[in-house]
């Protein structure tokens, strides 16, 4: 059985999302990150890099969300959550979950969770919306992140998406098909479950 090291809330949300989606047979961990549980050296043992999320297979351990979300769309190919028939469209989305990873996440996480203020919060908070707005302008797609169907890049975008309502920075107006698409993620009953199991609600 696969087993989902977690936080909670945390960008592991949309691996946990996938394998939900994806109605695999997985078990979830959670880890205390506040607790330094992520410098263990159980955990280390799993991920040496002591981040969430870590997916142990029967291969062994995967990190990353991009790789775990992957997996599990090739995985469980009867989900639909990936093009797997075609590599160019499976290229296409994972260009579009390695901007969320590279961009996205590293600009919030640097507003949210580095204690900044002043001019150098400003400039954290410029930089994150410059990053969401990249992604609403330009890159996501309609109905659904890469168009017509539903892929585990959905669930990714969601993650920080969320983060960006909870902040109060997700204007209505401005990110008017961000709120949207957040809004159709959160409703999905895979999704419902997944919240209710990190104890979480949504925003």
């Amino acid at each position: 059985m696969l087993k989902l090291y977690y936080s909670p809330g945390a960008c592991a949300l949309a691996s946990h999302i996938a394998l939900e989606e994806a109605g695999a047979d997985y078990e979830i961990q959670a880890v205390n990150l506040r607790a330094g549980e992520q410098k263990t050296p159980e955990f280390l043992a799993i991920n040496p890099a002591g981040s969430t999320p870590a997916l142990m297979t029967d291969r062994g351990p995967l990190t990353q969300n991009l790789v775990i979300m992957g997996y599990v769309a090739q995985t469980y190919p009867e989900a639909n959550l990936a093009p797997n028939d075609d590599s160019y469209a499976f290229g296409r989305m994972q260009a579009f979950n390695g901007y969320l990873a590279s961009s996205v996440h590293p600009a919030m996480g640097q507003l949210l969770y580095a204690g900044l203020e002043g001019e150098a919060r400003d400039a954290a908070l410029k930089l994150t919306l410059a990053k969401l707005g990249v992604v609403e302008d330009s890159l996501l797609g309609s109905p659904w992140a890469m168009g017509a169907d539903y892929t585990v890049a959905d669930g990714y975008l969601s993650v920080f998406t969320r983060w960006a309502r909870q902040a109060g920075i997700l204007d209505g107006t401005r990110f008017a098909r961000l709120n949207d698409h957040l809004d159709r993620v959160q409703v999905r009953p895979a999704v419902q479950r997944v919240l209710a199991a990190e104890g979480l609600q949504a925003v």
